[in-house]
């Protein structure tokens, strides 16, 4: 093959060896504009599988690396006047100047054609003259902006500043310094790079930045290789005590906007992008250099086993996107962690480490604990601290309370829509649904929407409490809970809006009845999506209508036996689309800007407080955002609940969308828990207002991860109580509990050890003279180098 690579960076270097490499007689030639010398940045670091990949393709490289490598296994968190240490990470990090070396003379050793100093031919007449074209010339590719038609690309600027510096002072670890200063939180990531030196990159968001001054150089305009030296001392002087006497060293450094960048296709015709230039991921959960390389390792392996380039670059994409798709999921969890660190300067020390440790959600609460056994101790430890808990126990056995209502535990099963009712009249599959979702083991169990008048109903299968024979009907499931668990139950009711007088789910959700249609009501005439009803505006009289009814339902709920009430705004329903510019549109007083929109939803929850006994809690579920342009955000859900918490809230279920038919919801594990981390640490925890969690959260060990991070009080699981009525108890055994927190019903006792499924789990006998525990120092890896460590230059400069 012909081979063109535009952009001599680790990436194209890397991809331009391998295919020499499996082939000699491959023409590649690289262009670089810049100098073999010119390299910006200080250390790059690798993770274990990355490096068994390089191994394992070329061990050369492989080998020229690993005699440069800084090794460390520890992340040291330095947080209000603490330092935390974590373990049995494993990092590899090296120079970016070296790697670039070696690669370069790898190049040159395998035959390679690489152009320093030297503009890429037009990148259409590379394409005419070679068979591939490979467009790694990083984030601002010239390549992908010309063929953008093809490529789609995205991208993302985001909100923090960030500057990439080094210093002479030789980290023994991962560094993360949070410090808050009078312009707010700042943070250093930190970590060694060889016997000699450690990258420090300084980030803020920008209302910071803006706050500290550094702002001074805004509209300057830096050389290529010139830095922020105004900035560069300001930061000196902040971080003084973390320096420890030790210089800044800058390379480029200046304040930039970190971009995320995403392309629908990585190809067109016989050009492929790579690196940079394809996606970006933040610097906080790996480098970039890592995904370059894997790209190039995998884009070399799919050219030489193909039959045609055609063929070869759709393998590429197919093998790659997922792999960089996943990771840029967890790179945006902990770059938008970053962004809001601010949020999290009141958290106490021990639960912030663990909380910055699992901000991607990569890391769990077991896999720490299988990192560094010591530091989950803490953590449990310290949250039963916390919690006011006696018990040191797994967090979600740890007892709550919502106002006065106390908890056993931190498990709700969330209100899930049954359509199983006959005329509103919740019947026997009610009693057995929510009476073994209570006898299952969670704290507490939540009702389906409970509908307060005929026309307040979804479907005709949704249940009511619009008359005193559905209060009887309740009273009976509310007695058997009480009778039979430890569970406290409670109702959520709310009015569909312009959702109602649909279908049964299962008979096509969201599509209007064919027959038996009743008047459906909105803020404003504008129907829920494509082929939905058209709402009636709701008149004023309605409103007053609407909101007496709830006021009936809550006290018929009370006459119910019910503990707890929660008011249902969410999903677009009635209440929920007064909230929401995209279905209100009104011109009167409750439509128009947020303090508008809030004022019915208001209305109806002072109605309710007052008419619902003072000890007892009221909830509210909110949509945190919309998902559609226009529409909600999580700017917005923050006022929206400190507006419900002035208004005397006890608890906030944080869910998200279902407002219009055409959202694009960012789905994945625990997709909406962000929008709940937010309010809680925002708004809701200062003010004593339980927040809780829910979408698509399944395992009891990101239950656990969300609540010891502080990311929520509660979590609400809806599909996991369904796959399994008795998931709490099941959890309790998986994790050798029992306690309070987990209450087996006299007759399922004999269930709550976990039964062997296999001969795997089988009592072994002991085959070891020492415990694992005392060979535990191997967790601790710190980077230590050797005072009179040969200084010889393994790679001689290109």
């Amino acid at each position: 093959m012909k081979i063109a690579v535009v952009g001599g960076g680790p990436g194209g270097l890397y991809f331009a060896a391998l295919m020499k490499q499996l082939d000699p007689a491959h023409e590649v030639t690289v262009w670089e504009r810049n100098a073999a010398s010119d390299t910006f940045g200080f250390g790059v670091v690798f993770s274990d599988e990355t490096l068994g990949g390089i191994g394992n393709a070329d061990t050369v490289i492989a080998d020229y690396m690993s005699r440069r490598f800084a090794r460390w296994s520890d992340i040291d968190i330095h947080f209000r006047g603490e330092m935390h240490t974590v373990g049995g990470q494993g990092f590899a990090a090296m120079s970016r100047k070296e790697l670039l070396e070696l690669l370069q003379r790898r190049c040159i050793e395998l035959g390679v054609d690489v152009r320093f100093s030297t503009m890429a031919p037009d990148v259409e007449q590379l394409s005419a003259d070679y068979d591939l074209v490979l467009a790694a010339d990083g984030l601002n590719s010239a390549i992908r902006a010309r063929f953008a038609d093809s490529f789609k690309p995205s991208l993302d600027p985001r909100v923090s500043k960030y500057m990439w510096l080094g210093t002479d002072q030789v980290f023994e670890a991962f560094k993360f310094f949070v410090k808050e200063t009078d312009a707010g939180t700042m943070q250093i990531h930190g970590y060694p790079y060889s016997d000699e030196g450690s990258t420090f990159i300084v980030e803020t968001h920008e209302d910071v930045w803006r706050a500290a001054g550094f702002d001074e150089t805004e509209h300057e305009v830096f050389a290529p290789g010139v830095s922020d030296e105004k900035a560069v001392a300001k930061i000196t002087a902040i971080f003084a005590d973390e320096l420890a006497g030790h210089e800044v060293l800058t390379n480029n450094s200046k304040w930039i906007n970190f971009t995320t960048v995403r392309n629908q296709n990585w190809r067109h015709e016989n050009i492929v992008l790579l690196g940079d230039a394809a996606h970006t991921a933040h610097f906080s959960i790996g480098s970039g250099t890592k995904l370059a390389m894997e790209d190039a390792l995998a884009l070399a392996a799919c050219l030489h086993e193909q039959g045609t380039v055609e063929a070869a670059l759709e393998a590429y994409e197919t093998e790659r996107r997922p792999v960089v798709e996943s990771t840029q999921r967890a790179a945006q969890a902990s770059m938008e962690w970053f962004e809001n660190i601010g949020q999290y300067k009141d958290q106490d020390p021990v639960q912030f480490c663990f909380n910055l440790l699992t901000r991607s959600r990569r890391i769990t609460y077991d896999n720490l604990k299988l990192r560094d056994t010591g530091f989950a101790q803490k953590v449990d430890t310290d949250f039963a601290r916390l919690s006011g808990s006696p018990e040191v126990a797994p967090a979600m056995f740890q007892p709550y309370r919502i106002g006065q209502l106390e908890l056993v535990n931190r498990v709700v099963v969330s209100p899930m829509d049954m359509y199983s009712a006959v005329d509103g009249v919740p019947g026997d599959f009610h009693l057995v649904h929510l009476g073994s979702k209570a006898m299952g083991g969670a704290g507490l169990v939540m009702t389906e929407m409970v509908c307060v008048s005929d026309i307040g109903r979804i479907t005709p299968g949704c249940t009511g409490l619009y008359n005193d024979e559905q209060a009887t009907a309740w009273k009976r499931i509310t007695d058997y809970v009480h009778a039979n668990s430890n569970a406290k139950i409670g109702a959520q009711i709310g009015h569909s809006g312009r959702k109602g007088s649909t279908r049964l789910m299962w008979e096509g959700i969201d599509e209007p009845l064919e027959t038996g249609n009743w008047e459906v009501l909105s803020p404003s005439a504008i129907p829920y999506g494509e082929g939905c009803h058209v709402p009636a505006e709701i008149t004023r009289a309605q409103m007053d209508e609407v909101r007496e009814q709830f006021v009936a339902a809550a006290r018929r709920a009370d006459a119910a036996g019910f503990d707890l009430l929660e008011l249902h705004a969410a999903h677009g329903y009635l209440l929920s689309s007064f909230l929401s510019p995209l279905s209100n549109r009104r011109t009167d007083e409750y439509g128009g800007s947020l303090e508008n929109r809030l004022r019915y939803p208001l209305e109806v929850l002072d109605a309710v407080r007052a008419a619902w006994p003072a000890h007892k809690p009221v909830g509210a579920r909110i949509s945190a955002t919309d998902w559609v342009e226009g529409g909600n955000t999580e700017d917005d859900a923050l006022a929206i609940a400190q507006a419900f918490i002035d208004h005397g809230i006890d608890s906030i279920d944080v869910s998200s969308g279902q407002i219009v038919r055409d959202e694009r919801p960012a789905f994945g594990r625990s997709y909406q828990t962000p929008f709940a981390d937010k309010i809680r640490n925002q708004v809701a925890a200062a003010a004593g207002v339980a927040v809780i969690a829910v979408g698509a959260i399944s395992s009891y060990d990101d239950v656990n991860s969300i609540l010891l991070a502080g990311r929520a009080d509660l979590v609400a699981l809806g599909r996991t109580h369904l796959y399994n009525p008795q998931w709490t108890l099941q959890a309790a055994a998986e994790q050798d509990y029992a306690g309070a927190g987990a209450s087996w019903p006299l007759p399922f006792k004999a269930g709550r050890r976990k039964p062997p499924s296999a001969r795997t789990d089988a009592v072994r006998p002991r085959l070891s003279l020492l415990k694992e525990e005392q060979i535990d120092e191997q967790v601790h890896l710190r980077w230590t180098p050797a005072k009179d460590a040969s200084t010889e230059d393994l790679v001689p400069s290109v």
